[in-house]
Formats: structure tokens, sequence, C-alpha cells
């Protein structure tokens, strides 16, 4: 056994004989009273599960879905906004050894049939809104499950769609603990990449795990720590980096449908709540309103910032991580932040490099690509399910991961984020390929060529726009016409802000499209 080999089983080995399901009763059999989430709706009254409700919630819901032909193995899509049925579906998944496919809410019906054939799905969990969409586009499921309500608010469903109310899945008795299996498939997520459909990164248990361990080790937390959770769930922010550690550490969530500036200062106070893990967005929403004296020990985002941890009076720690990673393979130390602006530095439990376009290691203060490595199915994702061809291109010999970032590094082992290597936009906390969105255009037969650029804006950090050479015979009414497909075949984040016709689009010495050039055209929006 070589010392890549010997790592790899240490590193399995460390959770042997746990799993989510472990971890939640770990809790139940320790301080079962413990809240584990308190649910605050913006309709109606705040909803707490203790640690006990939370595995009772699951295990009913997991055996009703069994009495309905669920097996372990197989996957459920969770079609859900941020609710206590979403926690309940997804621990009930872990616990009856399916595998939940977590589901962009704001996905319109192509992207819901791709996921629902890519993953095989037998059934989907979802919510009045968006089940005539799900019933439409996921033809292939055995069964489609829909709550009484949207996030919260109450809602009715059409009586002519065919589906199981959620309420009546749960089952009189909680289903029956599986053995431990730590490398046993958890979970999906689909990620944006360079190619125009997305792929699927699945998780095991022990991924899960690791994200729930090494990110309470991170961020130091205790039983008593509580934070609030308004990122959407069904993304590795809010599941890997705050409701996992929050669960291993035992301590509690407070989960909002979204985010609300109105609402944050007051719910904070009220739950004296510890640490947040937050995006640039949500801090420019309520940067004009004065600051408290609250609880917060830290507030985790994308840089390390002085001026804002003198402005909200805590901790700022900047942190880099992706879907792939579980968790933060870069972080901020708390005793030792480093430079402004810093992303901060290697995890200890992750080797990384920053190559250049050649391979070759980089020095300080030179930009270059980063490659992360751990182990599979344990400190990184088990792989990009049934994708073959990219699981080849992800991975180098050496087991390292491109992430497709770009980094630097200073004399000091301070870490920068620069850019994307690929051809990515950062649309809010989503990650959108310029390539699904030309893809869907070029469907249209409306355009000879075309090419999407990101806008900079003041609050979502870049959104999408579309510079695009008409086909022979187009009318004054392209630009509403493109956009109008573009609405019905993409989510609302990835549709283009602007189309801008032009009769040729530069090019670089490769005959590639020039984006930095269309960029360089677009002026930052102020609004």
């Amino acid at each position: 056994m070589n010392l890549a080999e010997q790592i790899s089983h240490s590193k399995k080995q460390s959770f042997a004989g746990m799993d989510i399901p472990w971890l939640v009763e770990q809790w139940v059999n320790r301080t079962p009273d413990k809240p584990a989430m308190i649910w605050e709706p913006f309709e109606g009254e705040p909803v707490t599960w203790t640690y006990a409700e939370l595995s009772s919630q699951a295990r009913r819901f997991a055996q009703g879905l069994a009495e309905r032909g669920v097996r372990a193995g197989e996957f459920v899509i969770i079609h859900l906004d941020n609710s206590p049925e979403f926690v309940a579906a997804w621990f009930a998944c872990a616990y009856l050894g399916a595998v939940a496919v977590s589901t962009n809410t704001r996905c319109v019906a192509r992207d819901l049939e791709y996921f629902a054939d890519h993953t095989s799905a037998v059934c989907v969990i979802t919510q009045p809104n968006h089940a005539a969409m799900i019933s439409s586009a996921c033809q292939s499921i055995n069964f489609m499950i829909v709550t009484d309500n949207n996030a919260g608010e109450p809602a009715d469903i059409d009586a002519d769609i065919d589906h199981v109310a959620f309420s009546e899945v749960f089952a009189a008795n909680p289903i029956d603990l599986l053995p431990t299996d730590p490398m046993r498939n958890l979970s999906v997520q689909f990620t944006s990449g360079t190619t125009s459909r997305p792929k699927a990164v699945l998780w095991t248990h022990a991924n899960g795990l690791w994200a729930g361990k090494i990110g309470a080790v991170h961020l130091r937390l205790l039983q008593d720590d509580r934070t609030l959770i308004f990122m959407p769930l069904f993304h590795t922010n809010a599941q890997g980096w705050s409701m996992l550690p929050t669960i291993w550490s035992g301590g509690t969530f407070v989960l909002q449908p979204r985010f609300s500036a109105s609402r944050f200062w007051d719910l904070s106070l009220r739950y004296q709540l510890t640490w947040l893990s937050t995006i640039p967005f949500a801090f420019k929403a309520i940067a004009g309103q004065p600051v408290p004296e609250h609880h917060y020990r830290f507030w985790g985002t994308g840089a390390y910032i002085p001026a804002l941890e003198a402005h909200l009076q805590t901790k700022i720690i900047g942190w880099w991580g992706m879907t792939e990673t579980l968790t933060q393979g870069i972080i901020s130390d708390f005793d030792h932040p480093g430079a402004a602006g810093s992303i901060g530095r290697v995890a200890p439990e992750y080797d990384i490099e920053i190559r250049d376009a050649q391979g070759a290691v980089v020095g300080p203060g030179e930009r270059g690509l980063l490659f992360i490595r751990g182990v599979r199915g344990v400190s990184l994702f088990k792989e990009y399910y049934r994708n073959e061809e990219a699981n080849g291109k992800a991975f180098d010999a050496q087991g390292f991961f491109d992430t497709g970032d770009i980094v630097r590094s200073d004399e000091q082992g301070n870490l920068f984020f620069s850019d994307r290597d690929k051809d990515m936009l950062k649309v809010g906390a989503e990650n959108v390929a310029a390539s699904e969105i030309e893809s869907v255009i070029n469907q249209t037969g409306l355009v000879t060529e075309c090419a999407v650029v990101g806008q900079k804006h003041p609050m979502l950090d870049e959104v999408p726009v579309v510079f695009v050479i008409p086909a022979p015979g187009s009318d004054g009414s392209l630009a509403d016409k493109i956009l109008a497909h573009c609405q019905a075949n993409l989510a609302d984040f990835k549709v283009p802000r602007q189309v801008i016709l032009v009769d040729e689009l530069p090019r670089s010495t490769l005959e590639k499209v020039a984006k930095a050039e269309l960029r360089k055209q677009l002026p930052p929006l102020s609004a």
C-alpha cells in the first residue's frame, strides 16, 4: 500500500461505524430536548424541532417513502424552498438509504426533466407553486409528493394534478435504522460547469460527515452555538457549511425561507445568534441599518474584510470552497486572519497547488489555476454521477482536482481569489455557465452566433448579457424573441439582462470570441 492509499484508507476509517442517521441519533440519545431547528416563516408562528423531533419526523417520513416503494439506493428529487419539509425529506432519505437530489427551485421544466432523467429519480417532493411544472416535466417518476404550503405560505394544489399530500406520507412508526455505512451514497447537487448541462455532484455519507465535522472544527463550534440559515438548502453553503456543522456540534440553526433585511437583526437578537455564513448581497442589503449590540462571534464570507469587521463589531473570516470540496478548502484563522481581501490559507485537511497553463507550480504573486487534493468520497465528492468524461477531466494522475478558479498567494501564504478560469459567471450565489445560455439561444435559429458575458452588478457581482449576430431575415423583435425563449428554458438568474445586436464579434488570435473585449463594452451597473 503506497502513501496515497494509506492516507485514503485512514480517512475512510475515521468515519467507520458512522453515517448521517448515526449523527442525529447521537444527539437524540444525549440531548433529546435540545432545539435542533427553529423555523421562522414569513407567515405564521415559529416552529421548533428538538433533536428527538427531528429524528421522529425524518424516520416516520422515511418509513412512509419505503411503504410507497422507495428503496435504498434510489434517487429522490427534493424541489423545495427552505422549510421544515425540506429538512424532514433530506434526513428521511438519509435514514432510508435513498439519495436526496436537492434541486434549485428557480429552475425551469427543461432543467427538472434533465435532473429526473439523469438520476432516474423515482419520485419528486415539491410544493404547490412548482407542482404543475414538475408534473409536466418529470414524466418518468413514479409519484409526486406535494406540501400544503410554499415555504410557509399556505397554498392549494390543483385537484387535477396527481400527487400525494406531504402530510399523508408520515407513517405511524419510524423506520428501522440501517447498518451504518459511511460510503453509502447520500445526496446529489447539480452544479454548473463549462458544458451546457449541469453536472451531478455525488456525496457519500462520509462526505456529509466530513462537511459537518471539519466545518465545526474550522469554525470552533460548540453546543451552545446558534446560526441563521437563509441561504437555500438545496446548495452546499446551507447544507455543508451551516446545517451539517450545526448538527455535528449539537447546536441549533434558525431557518428562514430566504434572506430578509428587515427581519435580520430582530432574529439575530431574539435567538442570540453566534455565527453566520453569508454572502456580499446580504451584508450590502443591511449596510444602511444601525448595528445593535449582538452576540455574533464571527461571520464567514468570501474574503477577510477589516472594514466590515469594524462596522459589525465581530470577526470576519474569509473562506473558499465549492460543492465538490464539501466544506472550506481555504479559510482564515480566527486569531491570525492575514491580509485584507484574503480568502485565507489552505486548510490543513487538504493539499493545494497553484499552476500555470502548462501545469508548472507558480510562485508568490503569480496568478494560477487552483488545484486541490483530498480523498474522493470522504474529503472530496465521490464523483460526477453518470459522467465519466467529466470525472476524467476533473482529476489528474496525482489526484488533484481542477477547481477552475484562478488564485494567487502572497509571500506570507495568504491566498486571494482572482477569477474563474472557465467561462463562468457568478450571479449572486449562483454559478452560471455562459455556454448553457449560449446553447439555449442557439437553439432558436434566430442568431448566427452569440456570446454571453457578465456585466458587473453592485448587489449580484454580475449579471448575464448576450451579444448576438442576427441570422439573415431577423426582424426588430429579435431581442424580445430571444428573451422569451430564455425565460421559458432557463432559470431566472440565467436569463440575460440585455440582448445586444452586433455585426461581428471580436476575435482572439485563435479565432475564439474575445470575451474580455465584450466585457469592456459594458459599464458596471449602478443599481
